[in-house]
């Protein structure tokens, strides 16, 4: 199971303690927030996208939305997610636990501005009902295969509201 995977990865940073794992299922950001106990723009989503045939996480906050125009600027070509079976296969975590840790060296990590508003945020951590409460400094740290910061969401900006 995935979740072991995450806390053996944590294990090495000295962070598996932070893992929060629920009664009750985590695995959208509706559902996470419940059991996290705030609000769902907080809640740290990984979507998982296929670029030149290799897989992707891009991590955002809850109430944001992949812009296609941003995306495709970004990333030169157009927003294709993994569909289930290709998330557990090629991330390596099952949807609803799909997480930026503990992941194979070909999985590039992006995270994504909308989660810069925040103090902290709250990634799942490899199963869909648990969660750990990271900064954003930490997130950066500790994701697999980090690449760097973009902005390719939208929903989010108050002037869009």
């Amino acid at each position: 199971m995935s979740i072991q995977k995450v806390r053996a990865y944590f294990e090495t940073f000295g962070i598996a303690d932070r893992i929060r794992e629920f009664e009750v299922s985590s695995a959208t950001v509706d559902l996470a927030a419940i059991a996290v106990g705030v609000e769902s723009a907080r809640i740290a989503k990984s979507l998982s996208f296929k670029v030149d045939d290799q897989p992707i996480i891009i991590v955002v906050a809850g109430d944001a939305k992949v812009d296609n125009s941003a995306y495709k600027k970004q990333f030169h070509t157009k927003a294709k997610m993994l569909t289930h079976e290709e998330a557990h296969t090629l991330i390596g975590h099952d949807v609803g636990g799909v997480c930026p840790f503990a992941l194979p060296e070909n999985v590039k990590v992006y995270l994504d501005v909308s989660l810069k508003r925040f103090e902290t945020v709250f990634p799942a951590a490899g199963s869909d009902n648990s969660a750990v409460e990271m900064t954003c400094e930490e997130l950066e740290k500790y994701s697999s295969n980090f690449v760097e910061w973009v902005d390719v969401c939208k929903g989010w900006r108050p002037e869009e509201g």
